[in-house]
């Protein structure tokens, strides 16, 4: 089959390209400086090797590819003598895919693009409005990614299909596992009280990704945070798809209002961590949800300061997924499983998900981790049999201040294969993932 008949509804992203991203951003060259102001020179490269023992897309022998992008551009901010601060980005993407192309059939191998990817400005009020805070009224608008509470529902445009769907009519140029792409096509945003107290945010976005039917919405959300936690609401509301490119699942996002409540705490426990979100959709269809709740510890005082989280995760049968995405560095965030999330499924729909990961710093430039997670389809006619487990096992080394190194190496076992219901070609037997994926960044 075809893995573009469901994978539409997520985002492929790399967790680490996304942190590195911003840390390259921390770590830019500056061209000017001054006390008011400055303007930097952005430079990120990433380049990823994949191996996959097993395919999902009908093609046997497994596949062996690279995937390669660079974001170069510049950066900066100028104050505004008292009138707050006015900031911008314009930044470019290169990238591609080499050999075989991904296992889920998404790219083909030649893909090849650059293109304009951010180019945003905005204004920060400084601390014009005391009773705001500190930039307690931001205003931005162009091309730049957008992210709303924890990214369950909206985090970024970063699903980026090659040539393999469609004939090819839905490349996004190559990096389909390191999602070279994240920006929304056009925005405007509105950000009011900061990040502490009550605060709250309202957006305009437009995709230009026609995987997502360019899809158009508005959103806001409302949040409280305080030191005991924190309490959030998002609304969601669909204005426009290109219905030229949208299939009746996708079409029904005009007119579609997704409405979701979520918290976190410490829950009184000291080093402790308790999340939740729970999601709601009316459209022509009828009323979809999707929810999870997840508690982490961190032993602080072990060796090697392990942390272990527990999560699960239910998304119904019809849950459109939108721009769901990350909002953490750490692997399997909202895209779980390397393989599952990625290549062979189960994806946000239709499915449940427990999650249990551990992750331990044995140097202060290393971190070592496990992600395991259990997959169960809900049901329904015609549906795909996406049952699994899947155990991933990575290192993240920060070699100095401007290189990271990432291998990886996945364990996928499916309950079913290709021929009875499932997505793995050659049989149900457990598929060996590896990835080694470097990151500069100047």
């Amino acid at each position: 089959m075809n893995s573009f008949k469901t994978t539409w509804v997520t985002s492929s992203a790399l967790a680490l390209a996304i942190a590195i991203g911003q840390v390259g951003q921390a770590q830019a060259y500056e061209l000017f400086t001054s006390t008011d102001g400055e303007v930097n020179a952005d430079l990120l490269a990433v380049h990823g090797w994949m191996n996959s023992r097993k395919n999902y897309d009908g093609r046997e022998d497994g596949s062996n590819w690279r995937e390669g992008f660079i974001k170069y551009g510049f950066s900066g901010y100028q104050g505004l003598a008292g009138s707050g601060t006015l900031y911008g980005g314009l930044n470019w993407v290169s990238s591609a895919t080499w050999g075989d192309g991904d296992a889920g059939g998404n790219s083909d191998g030649t893909e090849r693009r650059t293109s304009l990817e951010d180019a945003y400005l905005g204004w920060r009020s400084a601390d014009i409005f005391p009773a705001l805070g500190q930039d307690g009224l931001d205003f931005s608008f162009g091309r730049q990614v957008v992210q709303l509470g924890k990214g369950f529902i909206i985090n970024d445009d970063g699903l980026n299909l090659g040539r393999g769907p469609a004939d090819g009519a839905l490349n996004r140029g190559g990096a389909y596992y390191l999602a070279a792409r994240h920006a929304f096509d056009r925005t405007a945003v509105v950000r009011i009280g900061g990040e502490q107290g009550l605060h709250g945010t309202a957006a305009w976005l437009k995709s230009d990704n026609l995987a997502q039917a360019e899809t158009e919405l508005a959103a806001t959300t409302i949040d409280y945070a305080s030191d005991a936690g924190n309490v959030g609401l998002t609304w969601v509301h669909g204005l426009d798809v290109n219905r030229e490119w949208a299939s009746d699942f996708l079409q029904q996002r005009d007119g579609m209002d997704v409405y979701s409540v979520r918290g976190g705490s410490d829950a009184g426990i000291e080093n402790a961590n308790v999340e939740f979100e729970y999601a709601w959709q009316d459209k022509d269809s009828g009323t979809e949800n999707a929810w999870y709740i997840e508690a982490g510890y961190t032993f602080m005082e072990a060796p090697w300061t392990p942390s272990l989280t527990y999560r699960y995760t239910r998304y119904s049968r019809d849950w459109d997924s939108l721009f769901t995405g990350l909002n953490s560095p750490a692997l399997g965030t909202w895209f779980q499983g390397e393989v599952a999330a990625n290549y062979a499924g189960p994806y946000a729909r239709n499915n449940d998900v427990h999650h249990l990961a551990l992750r331990a710093s044995p140097m202060e430039n290393l971190t070592l981790g496990a992600l395991f997670f259990d997959f169960s389809t809900l049901g329904g006619r015609n549906t795909l049999n996406l049952d699994g487990r899947e155990l991933d096992l990575y290192a993240e080394w920060a070699v100095n201040d401007n290189i990271v190194i990432t291998p990886l190496l996945g364990f996928y076992k499916p309950e079913r294969s290709e021929n009875d219901g499932g997505t793995q070609v050659d049989g149900n037997g457990t598929n060996v993932y590896a990835q080694l994926v470097l990151a500069a960044f100047f």
